[in-house]
């Protein structure tokens, strides 16, 4: 997967309403290594998926 960021995944997933497999495993494998305000928005996500606002799935081209 590409060098990215917990905030491009949160924004690519917000504004398409989906998150992928991998998206996840990123996340997950990063969280030790997250500072305080990624943390937060670490669980705004989750919440989101909680929610049904975010779905988990893939992102067509």
């Amino acid at each position: 997967m590409p060098l990215m960021t917990l905030g491009e995944v949160f924004l690519e997933s917000v504004a398409s309403g989906v998150i992928t497999e991998q998206e996840i495993a990123w996340v997950t494998g990063q969280q030790s290594r997250f500072a305080r305000h990624e943390e937060a928005l670490a669980i705004r996500l989750g919440r989101l998926l909680d929610d049904g606002q975010i779905n988990l799935g893939c992102r067509l081209s």
